[in-house]
Order: structure tokens, then C-alpha cells, then sequence
């Protein structure tokens, strides 16, 4: 294990979360199991519990800079917690049963779930090419019953799969801000990171539980994302964020890729 590759890579990581609200986990769970060859049920697990700290750092410098929309952060969070510990629970019913590689399931699901992620994000982008005209979504209104419940039931969707592969805490729950709540640029990241932090703080407290983390990787990367993620954070309002995102976008698919076809 390289402990001066691994906090200089997760600076930059940190660097990203802070400025786009995504790629955190899509980004670092992949890296310690390509380029660290990590077993995947420790790099999801190591990774929730490293993300947290910088999450919760992160939603608190969005907080005193009143880039957040705090009502959009309680009623997500209200779905994605009990969600994520559902995700975390079926995670500890197959570790208990054996009947499958714990491992070998979550490497095609960490996968396909960056792929997932990084699908969505390109069609969001599209819905800016005037050309495509593509249709465009409700808007949930956290004033009324009917939008209050679509949001928990998409946070508990999304809060699932953060909790069986610890992917998209950032990247899905940022396109339903922008898609559902229509919340600018700034306002989304800081929203993001937010809720993110409250979801992964439950969620890594169930992964604590697996026994499958490793700290000996969590604090090497506390090390580089938790400076980079209050340098983005500060950088979110000035730097532009569509084509930001197509770069990242463009690193997931290949992340995606080695994870669901490994050579």
C-alpha cells in the first residue's frame, strides 16, 4: 500500500466532492480497488466511514456560507437514513447466510452503479442542448403531502443503494436536487454534501457493525479529502460546474467499466 498515492489522490477527490457535490464515493471506492486492489467489501465499507468526516467538513463550510437549502437536506434525509440501513442490513443477511461471495456480488454492483450515475448525469446535461428538448420533470413542492412523500420515497430508493454499494451519495441524490428542485448551482452542492454527510454518518455506523473496515485506509484518505473538500467548497462559487461535470462524468465511465468487466 502506497500511503503518499492514496491522501494526494483523495486531496483531489476532496477537491471535486467540494466543488460538484459528486464523485466522492464513484470515485474513491473504484480507485482502492483498481489501483490499491482492495477487496470490494472493505473498499465500500472503508470508504462510507472516510466519506463521512469529509461530508459532514464539507456541509459545514456550505452551511456558513448559506449554500444550502436546509428543508430539501431534512426531508431527503428522512428517506435515504432508514433506506441506507436497509441497504446495509440485506449486506449483513448475505455476509450471515454465505451462500454468495460477498465480493463478487459487489464488484459488478459498485459498477453498474457508477455507470448508472454517470448515464443520468450525461442525460441531465443534455436537457441544457436546446436541439433535444427533452421532457421536463415535476417539481416536488415540500409544502404539499404529495411532494413531501415522493421525496422520502426517492431518498429511501437512492439512501438503498448508497447503503449496499456506497455509491451515489453525491452524484444521483445531485440530479434529483437539480432535476425535482430546481435549486442553482451553488445551493445544490452545498445541499448535496449535506444530506450526504447525515445519510453516510447512519450508513457507516451499520458497516462498522460488518466489521469490514479498515483503518488503515480510512485515515490516509481523511488525510487528503478533508483539506480538498473545504478547498472546492470555497472554490463551488466561482467555478463553473457544466463542463466540471463532463470531465468527472468521462472518468466514471472508465471507473465503471473495469469494475463490471475487470480484464
Amino acid at each position: 500500500m502506497d500511503y503518499l498515492l492514496l491522501p494526494s489522490l483523495s486531496f483531489l477527490v476532496g477537491i471535486i466532492v467540494g466543488l460538484t457535490g459528486i464523485g466522492g464515493a464513484s470515485l474513491i471506492t473504484p480507485m482502492l480497488i483498481v489501483i490499491f486492489q482492495v477487496p470490494p467489501a472493505i473498499a465500500v465499507s472503508s470508504d462510507v466511514v472516510a466519506a463521512t468526516l469529509m461530508k459532514v467538513i464539507g456541509g459545514l463550510q456550505h452551511w456558513r456560507q448559506q449554500t444550502l437549502d436546509l428543508t430539501v437536506v431534512k426531508w431527503l434525509v428522512l428517506g435515504s437514513v432508514p433506506g441506507a440501513l436497509t441497504g446495509v442490513g440485506i449486506l449483513y443477511l448475505i455476509q450471515q447466510t454465505g451462500t454468495f461471495s460477498l465480493n463478487a456480488i459487489l464488484l459488478p454492483a459498485i459498477g453498474l452503479m457508477i455507470l448508472l450515475v454517470t448515464v443520468t448525469g450525461l442525460l441531465q446535461l443534455l436537457n441544457f442542448v436546446p436541439i433535444l428538448q427533452l421532457p421536463t420533470a415535476p417539481q416536488f413542492d415540500l409544502t404539499t403531502l404529495g411532494g413531501r412523500s415522493f421525496t422520502l420515497g426517492v431518498g429511501a430508493i437512492l439512501g438503498c443503494m448508497v447503503g449496499l454499494t456506497s455509491v451515489s451519495s453525491g452524484s444521483l441524490f445531485a440530479i434529483v436536487l437539480l432535476t425535482f428542485f430546481r435549486l442553482e448551482s451553488q445551493k445544490l452542492v452545498g445541499t448535496d454534501i449535506a444530506q450526504a454527510a447525515i445519510l453516510l454518518f447512519f450508513t457507516s455506523l451499520g458497516h462498522l457493525g460488518l466489521g469490514t473496515v479498515d483503518w488503515s485506509l480510512v485515515l490516509p484518505i481523511w488525510c487528503g479529502t478533508v483539506p480538498g473538500v473545504l478547498i472546492g467548497a470555497h472554490l463551488c462559487k466561482f467555478v463553473p460546474q457544466r463542463p466540471l461535470r463532463l470531465v468527472i462524468y468521462a472518468i466514471l465511465i472508465s471507473a465503471s467499466w473495469k469494475l463490471i468487466a475487470p480484464e
